[in-house]
């Protein structure tokens, strides 16, 4: 990856940090912690490793995303809204009566979502589905599944788990955003997932460990994921939850909890210096 493309992605990275912040409070409601911890990530997602067409939502030839933690909503929006699936204006309407981008994803309103998801456990299921039916149509296509460490607790993940190793799906490839805070705290102190993984090379995927804020460890561990051949894939990346708010780090309050007017200020002003320097890389 050149300078110039690391200085790009960071600066879509923190415009969407901010639609995050201006989502949530607009709304009055939803959950910037989770979603802050993986904006790095949509940002990678959307803007160098999948294959999406903003101008044909539903292109067949396109790569999926699931979002399986679907909470991380305002996240995902402002990657869509920045790569052009629809107005970055539209980030202020979230959680609003008409409006297509609600708390949870919506595969039926909103241009650029594969899946609906919301009832945590279930949307790793989805993917993995999609992964097999794109191999029986014969599509050239990559199925990615974002979860959360507190989602993993779910029982249906470790079925999903299986199922994938079982389909031998190596175009399916699973990423846990391991921030480390769930709505009730600490997810070592709620239940334990570690190691985690341990864990999912003993269910049979191929597992690369990075930091989700650094693009050039996404990059190598997406290649290795495409070259892994036979099974499933999966990236574990160490987050801090709130990241790019100085008052919303690893702090499991922020879990669901939108800013209020001040708290919104302190914010913006944060993430638009962030911007400011990422722009004057």
């Amino acid at each position: 990856m050149t300078a110039e493309e690391r200085k790009q992605l960071s600066v879509l990275a923190c415009k969407v940090r901010l639609g995050i912040i201006e989502g949530t409070h607009s709304a009055k409601a939803g959950h910037p912690g989770g979603s802050l911890s993986a904006a790095d990530l949509f940002t990678y997602l959307y803007f160098r490793e999948m294959k999406v067409d903003p101008a044909n939502p539903q292109w067949e030839e396109r790569d999926r995303f699931v979002l399986s933690k679907g909470h991380t909503a305002p996240g995902l929006y402002g990657a869509l809204a920045h790569k052009g699936f629809f107005p970055v204006s539209d980030l202020l309407t979230l959680r609003h009566i008409g409006s297509h981008l609600q708390g949870h994803p919506n595969m039926n309103t909103t241009p650029g979502v594969d899946m609906s998801t919301g009832s945590l456990g279930q949307g790793v299921s989805a993917a993995a589905g999609m992964a097999l039916a794109a191999r029986y149509q014969g599509k050239d296509c990559r199925v990615y599944t974002l979860l959360g460490d507190g989602e993993i607790q779910e029982g249906q993940v470790w079925e999903a788990f299986m199922f994938a190793s079982h389909y031998k799906l190596d175009n399916l490839c699973v990423i846990i955003d391991n921030n480390g805070l769930q709505i009730d705290g600490n997810v070592a102190d709620v239940m334990s997932p570690y190691p985690i993984p341990e864990k999912l090379k003993a269910f049979g995927f191929g597992v690369a460990e990075i930091d989700g804020h650094n693009f050039d460890q996404m990059e190598e561990a997406f290649a290795q994921a495409r070259a892994h051949k036979g099974g499933p894939f999966a990236i574990v990346m160490k987050t801090v939850k709130g990241k790019g708010v100085s008052y919303m780090e690893n702090q499991a309050g922020w879990h669901g909890k939108a800013p209020n007017d001040a708290e919104y200020e302190i914010a913006m002003a944060e993430l638009k210096a962030q911007l400011a320097e990422a722009e004057a890389m």
